[in-house]
């Protein structure tokens, strides 16, 4: 789990520099939220195809094909991709974003039908460390093509489609050698009765891990907008940005292994998972009152670790451990539906306040100021994180006494 985790990191981290960049060369970045309402349109149409996938094929099998899709769409996108056309750019941003949720999506949820919540305390933390040494060795890499290698940023196509191939042998060969074997866990007839989205309203914990998880989605297109401003503007080659902003993903993800390997194993183990998820909201809070004293390139690169760092790291293990009790049919469709759907439904929300305030407003506010937004978002989601914690205990004394049980 660990191998297949930082190969699906390492291929995003050579596609994800590589679709920024190209938008920003043809469409610039204030039309950043646009391009997020088109993904969370792109994911909504998807989403009905892959919850009849999950629910008629093995779990594996979907991986398996999703893999083989990507590849396919990739080595089409290569002869496309020459800097200078927007709709090109346009749509493989919009394809990127939509991989990378995917293939995270579909890894956690297999992993969450192996490990009981005891396992996964004592694993999860090692397991997200792969995907962020994948993000060092993904960010490195795609930066020291362009640098060293002399390669261009469409180059960096096919190499993650290899990357991909190679994911696709390794839970092909997961499957093959009994590897993955679905645990039970705790349903609710209400649940169980309804499907799609419907599990979620009639599920009170998992409408309370939604709100936690889409406030911060309402965040992040502001924090990444901010971000993606400063870099447009002091870095404007289109080969130099795609190694910087390579460069940048290495160093976030070394920051967020740092936290993984030294203090994710004791927020868990004195504070729980609920005490890990407060991490984040605190972080972006001081990244945001550092952005706005001073909105220089190293202020948004400081605000963008304090998101995407902690929500790679601690966030992400102390997260999952909040699905392992669920019963895994009602879980993979919950998750498909947040992490898929949902997240992206709350960033449209995010990239319509970034239209309203930078754009359509008659006095539009500049970027920097969009801070106080994030600062306002952060109080409501360490709110829903206090309610979390009670519902969290609860269904997870329950999981212990049904496997006590048995």
């Amino acid at each position: 789990m660990f191998t297949n985790f930082f190969l699906i990191i390492a291929a995003v981290y050579h596609l994800k520099p590589a679709s920024r960049s190209l938008f920003l060369t043809a469409l610039g970045a204030d039309a950043l939220p646009y391009v997020w309402i088109a993904t969370a349109t792109a994911l909504a149409l998807t989403i009905g195809i892959y919850h009849r996938l999950i629910a008629r094929y093995s779990r594996i099998h979907v991986v398996l094909g999703t893999c083989t899709i990507v590849i396919v769409v990739l080595l089409g996108f290569y002869p496309f991709l020459d800097g200078t056309g927007f709709a090109a750019a346009f749509a493989f941003y919009v394809f990127v974003d939509m991989v990378s949720v995917i293939l995270v999506e579909q890894f956690w949820s297999l992993t969450n039908t192996i490990f009981s919540t005891r396992e996964g305390k004592r694993w999860y933390g090692f397991i997200a460390t792969g995907g962020l040494v994948g993000g060092v060795v993904g960010g490195v890499a795609s930066s020291a093509w362009i640098r060293q290698a002399g390669l261009e940023t469409m180059d960096l196509l096919p190499i993650a489609a290899a990357i991909i191939g190679l994911i696709a042998g390794l839970t092909l060969l997961m499957g093959r050698t009994g590897l993955y074997r679905e645990k039970p866990g705790v349903g609710t007839h209400a649940a169980q009765s309804t499907g799609d989205w419907r599990a979620i309203l009639h599920h009170p914990y998992l409408l309370l891990i939604a709100g936690i998880l889409l406030l911060a989605q309402i965040a992040e297109p502001i924090i990444e907008y901010q971000f993606m401003k400063v870099v447009e503007a002091t870095v404007t080659d289109r080969d130099a940005r795609t190694a910087y902003l390579g460069a940048f993903f290495g160093v976030l993800s070394a920051v967020a292994i740092g936290i993984n390997l030294l203090i994710t194993p004791l927020v868990h183990r004195w504070l729980g998972a609920i005490g890990g998820l407060f991490a984040q909201p605190i972080a972006v809070m001081a990244g945001s009152f550092v952005y706005l004293s001073q909105a220089t390139l190293q202020a948004g690169a400081f605000l963008k670790i304090a998101d995407r760092g902690l929500s790679y790291s601690i966030n992400r293990a102390s997260k999952e451990l909040l699905y392992v009790p669920i019963e895994p049919l009602l879980m993979f469709r919950a998750k498909a539906w947040i992490d898929m759907f949902g997240y992206r439904l709350f960033k449209v929300v995010g990239s319509l306040l970034i239209l309203l305030l930078t754009q359509w407003l008659p006095w539009p506010v500049e970027a920097t100021q969009l801070a106080w937004v994030v600062v306002a978002i952060c109080l409501l989601w360490m709110g829903a994180l206090t309610r979390l914690g009670s519902r969290y205990r609860d269904i997870l004394a329950r999981a212990e006494a049904l496997a006590e049980n048995r």
